[in-house]
């Protein structure tokens, strides 16, 4: 593991009950400044693993290190952590500045400090305005600031956010999103971020670990994690996607034999010992119609019968089977390219080469 990593989890474990593993020997590296999201289902171990680092739980087995320092043999209070929870928790009987206010008080920071680091904080959030107001006359994306506010003040090394926007609509959801990213970039500080919302993840972190039973089952740039998924349940989780089992291989010619579509070519093979299953993944907005004004028609081309459309304002999505009853394609298409089309309709579709990868 890189000595110059500012984060490191090393075969980090966690078993509530002694027999099953929450969290199943996670081994990571965060740099310092980095914005790292923890995403996955319910149960895959990203919220353990954010609490191990917090001090709110003891792994079972490894180590945690932060600045080098073992985080393991510390305290909560003593791992200059901040925290930010999906629920606010702010205190009701205190003001804007109040809540911000406390870390500095339970640290025995001066008081004559308070005002100034508060007021710093609160011009970063863009809540200097309410400072003398209480929680219950915010609105749910400012009481949020005013937790993200708290999380910083004490000016922590490290910033832990557990799914710190579920509770907002998608409009201030997206506000919210917008402003965290600000803020890091501003000042710079290292984030790690859980969430179950693929958007979040991809639009704001520099790299993105999907959890998966536990594990780490890939770490990378949002991008490279999209459009190159090591594992079936990464390509099937991240993003929307067409995936159909390989029965047959041709690395040379980069061909792929699919039992639903027939011969595909594929431009990426995914690296994967032999005997394990391989699947062909097609992102939906990579399939285009084949019109007649396509040249040279598309490398891979098949017609499907069109069984629903679902429109989403700018464009819609497609779902129909080509000869295989049980297979279904899904396809993106632009909203001006779906008004004539109808559940029934026969459509020719397809992807050039470079879309295609083989997990």
């Amino acid at each position: 593991m890189a000595n110059s990593a500012f984060l490191e989890l090393s075969q980090v474990s966690k078993s509530y009950d002694g027999i099953a593993r929450a969290v199943d020997g996670i081994s990571l590296d965060v740099e310092r400044g980095e914005f790292v999201a923890f995403l996955g289902p319910s149960g895959s171990g990203k919220t353990s693993t954010l609490s191990m680092i917090a001090g709110f739980e003891n792994p079972t087995e490894g180590t945690i290190r932060l600045a080098s320092r073992n985080l393991v043999e510390l305290k909560p209070w003593q791992r200059n952590v901040g925290m930010v929870f999906q629920n606010y928790a702010l205190f009701p009987h205190m003001t804007v500045s109040g809540n911000v206010a406390f870390p500095l008080r339970m640290r025995g920071i001066r008081k004559v400090e308070h005002e100034r680091r508060v007021g710093q904080v609160l011009d970063l959030v863009g809540l200097s305005a309410w400072a003398k107001r209480y929680p219950r006359e915010l609105s749910g994306g400012q009481q949020q600031r005013v937790a993200l506010a708290r999380g910083l003040v004490f000016r922590p090394d490290l910033l832990l956010l557990d799914e710190p926007l579920g509770a907002l609509d998608k409009n201030l959801r997206e506000q919210m999103q917008i402003e965290i990213k600000r803020i890091h970039r501003e000042i710079g500080i290292t984030m790690i971020y859980v969430t179950h919302d693929q958007d979040e993840a991809m639009t704001m972190s520099d790299r993105v670990a999907v959890f998966s039973g536990g594990r780490i089952d890939q770490i990378g740039p949002p991008l490279e994690v999209y459009r190159r998924p090591r594992t079936h349940f990464v390509a099937q989780f991240v993003g929307d996607s067409n995936l159909f089992e390989v029965a047959e291989i041709d690395h040379r010619a980069r061909l792929v034999s699919v039992p639903s579509l027939g011969p595909v070519s594929v431009a990426e093979f995914n690296q994967s010992p032999a005997g394990d299953r391989r699947w062909l993944l097609i992102r939906p907005e990579d399939i285009r119609l084949q019109g007649a004004e396509a040249a040279p028609p598309l490398a891979n081309r098949f017609t499907i019968q069109v069984q629903d459309v679902i429109h989403y304002g700018s464009d819609c999505l497609v779902i129909g089977k080509p000869s295989d009853e049980s297979t279904f394609l899904r396809v993106r298409v632009p909203r001006r390219e779906a008004e004539a089309i109808a559940p029934g309709t026969q459509l020719e579709v397809g992807w050039e080469t470079a879309a295609g990868f083989v997990v």
